[in-house]
């Protein structure tokens, strides 16, 4: 019995034709996910901190009581802690969120805040240890009993910001003493901040 030339199946050149257009279509997708999901992990990871900032503000509110969000610099960490007046002290107020892989609190080559925000550049003052010294590598946000952004004097402070990139963007999450939380975005290339 004879095959006809539709039962002989593919021949080497449509095979390897095949194989290449394949590779192509992988080629340009491929990078192009990669480049989504970064993205993806840098907006939710910013939107957590944001999150978190504000939770921060409505308990010291709620509890009447000093409470701040730790950012661990070193290990792009980060945490809510509540100030015991009983033992004069910072508690950890559940566990540390580590940010995602290739996401890190800083804000790269950037030189200008998002406007109307800080005078400078740069994260929200070090945290300070239960008798009040600076601990290196930190930053924190501290609200009062009213849910006022203060400064390790107490007094009202709305330059306090939070900067995390992945090297391609930038987030900012700033504070004012009003205390208004805001959500920034720029390339992180050049400073063109946008509200979000």
């Amino acid at each position: 019995m004879r095959l006809g030339p539709s039962e002989l199946g593919l021949s080497l050149v449509e095979t390897l034709g095949t194989l290449g257009i394949m590779a192509i279509v992988v080629a340009v997708t491929v990078p192009a996910t990669v480049r989504t999901v970064g993205g993806l992990r840098l907006d939710g990871d910013a939107r957590n901190v944001h999150n978190a900032v504000g939770l921060t503000k409505m308990r010291a509110a709620a509890k009447f009581s000093r409470e701040r969000i730790y950012v661990d610099l070193t290990t792009n960490s980060y945490f809510l802690q509540s100030w015991d007046k009983t033992s004069a002290s910072w508690v950890a107020d559940g566990g540390s969120t580590l940010l995602a892989t290739g996401v890190s609190f800083s804000f790269g080559a950037l030189t200008a805040p998002p406007p109307n925000t800080q005078e400078t550049i740069g994260q929200a003052p070090a945290c300070r240890s239960n008798a009040n010294g600076v601990i290196a590598n930190t930053a924190c946000v501290v609200f009062n009993s009213r849910g006022i952004p203060i400064d390790s004097n107490g007094n009202p402070n709305g330059a306090g910001a939070f900067y995390l990139t992945d090297g391609v963007a930038v987030y900012a999450i700033t504070l004012s003493a009003t205390p208004l939380i805001r959500l920034w975005w720029s390339p992180a290339k050049t400073t063109s901040w946008a509200q979000r």
